[in-house]
């Protein structure tokens, strides 16, 4: 049997061939028939798949990727494809909004970035939506969740997504997934502006200093992945807050918090049907103050750099996202708890630093009572220094919403959460296995 899927070291996986021997041909054709039979029988694994591939992301090695790596795979698994190299921005988003014949496949493939799989869930989710007669503008409206599972290829400059629910960033393993039809479900949170559509998020919305990092980052994108860096220790010493109220709706049903250490696992989705079951709500809370940064982190948001993301124990679908508020401190103790996303320590063990799991939120800057008018890519800076001639005091009066690393237009949104929204050819970060003994290595299967 060729091309027999099992588990590595760190959550990697690989291939191996097993042979069986045997003295008769009779016997040695009907265990190949049955095992073909018992693979058919297996609705949960793809036949045919839609593969859209960026060949600009990242090191520009796209299709490289798929075709020398993954490619091979599904046509040993004889899961049939459909490619389609992108040729621009939002290419995939517009494809599978309207021509896409989405009946035909079982899944849809991205080779490419966070960015890539962004455009993907875009053009899912409001086909879905537009298929179904849905209202996007509406932040009261209820989403029809997506039946096609979206696999990711990791192949990008960031891809923080694939990290956090595969637990590591490498083509093989993802195919694997794929391959074998595993689905993890995910929540996705629809972000508005004055009952305005703007922006799905499955991963980090962050204003304040995520966002001015994102902002300076986008004017040097000529130093590559360089730049990130290059944005965040500007903005660092920078040291601006904003002031403003944040409103939310506390996810007091929940089965964890966000302080539990409980860290997302894989068949982690029995505990989010019982939460689905026993819900229900409070009263809104709200905050204000001056803030450095408020992050909605849907998921860990892990990377290679912070192994343990900005909210180790937020889950991928339990209908909430951990809403983290950094009041205004010193430079020494915001580093500090920058610092703290690199280690194993609490981050949010600081008196300047809370957080709270919420089902939806919404933020209004102090200055922007109404901001319908404010467009932040067009006037930020003229109405930056109109604004802060009007109000001395502030120290800067608007930052911008890194939303999973797009810029949002406003920064007055309503945020909320829509669980289960979409499902990926993921089961989540398992835990490690207890043996390490790769020559005998157990079955994925």
């Amino acid at each position: 049997v060729p091309c027999h899927p099992f588990r590595a070291r760190q959550h990697r996986w690989r291939c191996s061939d097993v042979t069986f021997h045997c003295s008769e041909w009779a016997l040695c054709q009907q265990w190949v028939q049955t095992i073909r039979e018992q693979l058919t029988a297996l609705t949960s694994r793809p036949k045919h798949l839609l593969v859209y591939i960026n060949p600009y992301g990242g090191k520009q090695q796209g299709k490289c990727i798929y075709e020398q790596k993954v490619a091979p795979l599904f046509a040993c698994a004889s899961i049939s494809t459909d490619v389609i190299v992108t040729e621009h921005a939002n290419h995939a988003r517009d494809h599978l909004k309207t021509e896409a014949e989405l009946k035909k496949y079982d899944g849809v493939v991205c080779v490419g970035g966070d960015g890539m799989f962004s455009e993907i869930v875009h053009g899912l989710v409001s086909r879905t939506q537009r298929d179904n007669g849905v209202d996007q503008n509406s932040p009261e409206e209820k989403l029809v969740p997506c039946t096609l599972r979206i696999g990711i290829i990791p192949a990008g400059s960031t891809d923080c997504i694939c990290y956090a629910t595969v637990g590591i960033n490498d083509p093989v393993t993802s195919a694997l997934h794929v391959i074998v039809g595993d689905s993890q479900p995910m929540d996705v949170c629809s972000v508005h502006h004055n009952n305005t559509f703007l922006r799905y998020s499955v991963s980090l919305l962050g204003y304040g200093f995520y966002g001015d990092v994102l902002a300076d980052s986008e004017r040097k994108r000529w130093m590559g992945p360089a730049r990130y860096d290059f944005s965040g220790f500007k903005k660092f010493l920078t040291h601006h807050h904003y002031e403003g109220a944040v409103s939310f709706l506390p996810a007091t049903d929940t089965l964890g918090t966000p302080r539990d250490k409980t860290r997302c696992r894989a068949g982690y989705v029995i505990l989010y049907a019982y939460n689905l079951l026993c819900k229900y709500e409070v009263g809104w809370g709200v905050v204000r103050g001056k803030f450095l940064a408020i992050n909605a982190a849907s998921m860990s948001c892990a990377c290679p750099r912070s192994p343990k993301g900005l909210s180790p124990a937020a889950h991928l679908a339990d209908g909430t996202t951990d809403l983290i508020l950094v009041r205004k401190c010193s430079r020494f103790n915001f580093l500090r708890h920058l610092l703290r996303h690199t280690s194993k320590d609490d981050q949010f063990d600081m008196t300047f630093v809370e957080v709270h799991r919420v089902r939806r939120f919404r933020f209004t800057p102090r200055h922007c009572q109404n901001d319908s008018e404010l467009d932040l890519r067009e006037n930020g800076k003229q109405l930056f220094s109109q604004i802060c001639r009007d109000h001395p005091a502030c120290s800067s009066a608007y930052s911008s919403w890194n939303c999973d690393g797009e810029i949002l237009p406003h920064a007055a949104i309503e945020v909320g959460v829509h669980c289960q929204l979409i499902k990926l050819f993921a089961r989540g970060i398992e835990e490690q296995p207890l043996f390490e003994d790769l020559a005998n290595p157990p079955c994925a299967l």
